[in-house]
């Protein structure tokens, strides 16, 4: 297959390692279109790809075309874009914000898929949500799933509307998760631990949380239970959360991030 990626950031080039780790495509078919010159140079010297720093009629070549430039960098290339995309040729975009109907109707193309991945996906480990246009026929389909899915797993979803819900919850997730990290190592630090042993600590309770949510048949209240014994130090923890509204302010923060998600996309 081969493939041009628009935009070679942190999640374009996720992508194309990703392909690239599991010989999906070939670095000799895939363009890698950077225009920023000191990018472009880097790529270069990595040699992951056919690196340009311009779109023109060598694009039309390409099977599949992602867009992974940020949302405002968008208008600076459709119109180079528009002018020699192919009609067989499907786009998945990857930008935050930018519907559907907008890719297809500044480029006047109608094979488009839409995707929200999230950074763990630079490790294989990412969750992407995607939908796609009509027009996109299921083997097409079934081809950008195999792809997306190389950078760790994915979610159809039949409502491009859901798209915002994704990018709230899984797309800007890891952010959350950092924070409450952020704030643990901070609280072991006023109690006493060096940075190094705080870090240590957090991150090993939350590596092993993980497993334990993914592998136990208990739900996250009786895990939580399990913990939480009656009168001890963690019930204690948990009360003074509950005392400082936390749990409302996390769901308030998540329900914001989809409400300024859906004001992107208008």
């Amino acid at each position: 297959m081969k493939i041009a990626i628009v935009g070679c950031g942190n999640m374009g080039m996720a992508f194309a390692r990703s392909f690239l780790q599991y010989d999906l495509v070939k670095k000799e078919n895939l363009l890698l279109i950077e225009k920023s010159q000191e990018r472009s140079e880097a790529l270069r010297t990595a040699k992951e790809g056919m690196v340009v720093s311009v779109i023109n009629s060598q694009i039309a070549d390409y099977e599949l075309i992602i867009l992974s430039v940020k949302p405002q960098d968008f208008a600076s290339v459709q119109d180079e874009l528009r002018a020699v995309i192919q009609p067989q040729q499907v786009v998945l975009s990857i930008m935050a914000g930018v519907p559907m109907s907008k890719i297809q109707a500044v480029l006047d193309h109608k094979l488009v898929v839409r995707a929200m991945p999230n950074t763990p996906a630079m490790l294989g480990m990412g969750i992407t949500g995607f939908t796609a246009s009509p027009e996109v026929d299921a083997p097409k389909l079934r081809k950008v799933e195999n792809l997306i899915n190389a950078t760790g797993r994915s979610v159809y979803l039949e409502d491009e509307g859901m798209i915002d819900a994704v990018t709230a919850l899984s797309g800007s997730g890891p952010a959350y998760f950092y924070y409450i990290v952020k704030h643990m190592i901070e609280a072991g630090k006023k109690m006493g631990f060096d940075e190094g042993m705080a870090s240590l600590l957090v991150k090993q309770t939350m590596l092993g949380s993980y497993h334990l949510i993914n592998n136990a048949e208990q739900s996250l209240d009786d895990l939580i239970k399990a913990v939480a014994s009656k009168g001890g130090t963690t019930e204690a923890a948990l009360r003074t959360f509950e005392e400082n509204n936390i749990p409302a302010g996390i769901m308030k923060g998540i329900l914001a991030a989809e409400n300024r998600a859906k004001e992107l996309s208008k």
